[in-house]
């Protein structure tokens, strides 16, 4: 890969956040390898997403490149004031790359795959469309 793909892909991540990320796709939760089995091999609409993805001083869950998408798993934790309250700025910053974020809960991915399925193919086909506009 390139330098230069690797700065436009990562958005200038750090070594020690490559480090944090291979650590946490090592020990990924039960929701994000429930969630993996569907995304990885090119599985929605033959787009390649990558798990715990590196992007400048974050780490996405899942992220795919072409479509500037991120999907976030939220464990309970995200329930915190603190932690939304984080989320929100994490999410501001993202945003500023020109990267969408959408988000699941733990919850979601466990009683009903198939609709977060569902609705990760319709973001997808939304984001094909506005990608290409621009």
């Amino acid at each position: 890969m390139a330098m230069s793909d690797q700065v436009s892909m990562f958005y200038n991540a750090k070594p020690h956040i490559f480090e944090k990320a291979k650590y946490l796709r090592e020990n990924m939760t039960l929701a994000e390898l429930k969630l993996w089995d569907l995304l990885k091999e090119k599985q929605v609409q033959n787009l390649r997403f990558r798990a715990q993805h590196p992007i400048d001083i974050f780490i996405a869950d899942f992220y795919c490149y072409p479509l500037k998408l991120v999907i976030e798993v939220d464990g309970g934790i995200h329930q915190s004031s603190e932690q939304k309250e984080y989320d929100i700025g994490r999410e501001a910053e993202i945003n500023h790359w020109g990267i969408k974020i959408i988000r699941f809960t733990n919850n979601e991915i466990e009683e009903d795959l198939n609709k977060v399925i569902d609705e990760i193919n319709k973001i997808c086909s939304i984001q094909k469309l506005e990608l290409k506009t621009l």
